[in-house]
């Protein structure tokens, strides 16, 4: 039944990540977990009162920062082994509000880039708007599923974008124009962002701004 789904539906066929991309996607998810663990530290700071305790809490703020360092030093050693995932990296850097934290996501934690359209990249970013409904019922749109840790760490590339990127502050700017709540000209922004690094990636060609 899996195999005539299959046939019927055209699915694409699975395509094992490369061994580089492997290995980066676990210092990936080393990286996220060492950025919580800081996030912690750094909050019990106000609320330790013993100086054996604040210290111990500093100790293992820095111990974290070194860890971190050491990361992104092997992330960046890998990206150079692989040209494939170099070029694909200075890709996403051409697009205005795109940096390294957040190339590294795109390019690690969504690797379909290139290869989907507008809606899948969208869908899988988790930043495509989902309405529920039953029957003649419908609620708001709103966004989920998704990859939600990478939809995270477009937030604030997304934000700063709608500054320095032309095409997504004309984007932010018309809809909060229209009334819409900030937040959902950002949601937007964010989708944007995706969708224009999915269509540089299947160009395999740097950002350009969008003629009028």
């Amino acid at each position: 039944m899996l195999a005539r789904m299959g046939m019927a539906l055209t699915l694409r066929l699975y395509e094992p990540v490369g061994k580089v991309l492997d290995y980066m996607q676990e210092l990936l998810r080393a990286h996220r977990a060492l950025n919580k663990d800081r996030v912690a530290a750094k909050s019990r700071v106000e609320v330790i009162s013993l100086p054996l305790l604040k210290q111990q809490n500093q100790d293992r703020i820095k111990h974290i920062d070194t860890q971190i360092k050491a990361i992104d030093a092997e992330l960046e050693r890998l990206l150079k082994e692989d040209d494939e995932l170099k070029a694909r990296f200075d890709i996403l850097l051409s697009i205005p509000g795109i940096g390294k934290s957040c190339a590294f996501s795109l390019l690690i934690g969504l690797p379909e880039l290139g290869s989907l359209d507008n809606k899948q990249a969208a869908a899988m970013a988790g930043v495509a708007p989902m309405t529920r409904q039953s029957g003649t019922w419908k609620g708001k749109a709103t966004i989920k599923g998704g990859r939600r840790d990478l939809r995270h760490h477009i937030y604030m590339p997304a934000l700063v974008a709608t500054r320095f990127n032309p095409d997504l502050k004309e984007i932010y700017d018309r809809l909060v124009a229209k009334g819409k709540p900030p937040k959902l000209a950002i949601i937007a922004a964010m989708r944007k962002l995706v969708i224009t690094a999915n269509a540089c990636l299947r160009k395999m060609k740097p950002w350009q701004p969008m003629t009028a």
